[in-house]
């Protein structure tokens, strides 16, 4: 069968259009109640602007936190800048909505999961393999917020970004992720 109309990539548009919303009134209002993201995108995907460090740490996907640590949030239809904190250093990021790999506000217990922009160019004789679900880090394993992020952390305070262990394994939170592929036919 073929899908004239792409379904697959219109649900995936749709659903970052509702990070970009939800990045959009925090822009404007600031993070309300307790709130908080863990946004997870592709480093290497065209447009991701970081410092080559963090690349270099992180060369295929980082996980940033947006909760107490973060400024200069500006949100556009393409893409968010944002500045956060790693290891008491500042530094600016610059994140295109077609690298956006997962979203998740555990303050709710919300999450999405977003197919690879280039699944689609497969030829039809090929099967694309779905992307592996991001984990997230066990409840256990989550930044605190007095103490360090990640294992690599130094002694800050409040690190806001962070990166997931791949090898964590998802518990609660990924039971309600949403997943494009249980919407559609195999």
């Amino acid at each position: 069968m073929n899908d004239r109309f792409h379904y697959d990539a219109l649900v995936d548009d749709a659903l970052r259009s509702v990070v970009r919303r939800v990045l959009t009134q925090v822009a404007d209002k600031g993070l309300p109640g307790s709130h908080h993201f863990y946004i997870s995108f592709r480093s290497h995907d065209p447009g991701v602007e970081l410092p080559d460090y963090l690349r270099q740490k992180y060369p295929d996907e980082m996980t940033i936190v947006l909760q107490h640590q973060y400024w200069d949030l500006v949100v556009n239809n393409e893409f968010f800048e944002v500045t956060v904190s790693f290891n008491k250093q500042q530094e600016h990021i610059k994140v295109p909505f077609a690298a956006l790999s997962a979203f998740v506000d555990p303050s709710v217990r919300f999450g999405l999961q977003f197919d690879r922009k280039d699944k689609g160019a497969a030829a039809p004789a090929e099967k694309a393999e779905p992307a592996p679900p991001t984990p997230l880090p066990a409840p256990e394993k989550r930044p605190s917020l007095g103490g360090p992020a990640s294992p690599e952390a130094s002694g800050d305070a409040k690190p806001d970004a962070t990166t997931t262990d791949p090898a964590a394994k998802p518990e609660d939170a990924a039971s309600k992720v949403v997943k494009l592929d249980s919407f559609r036919k195999k």
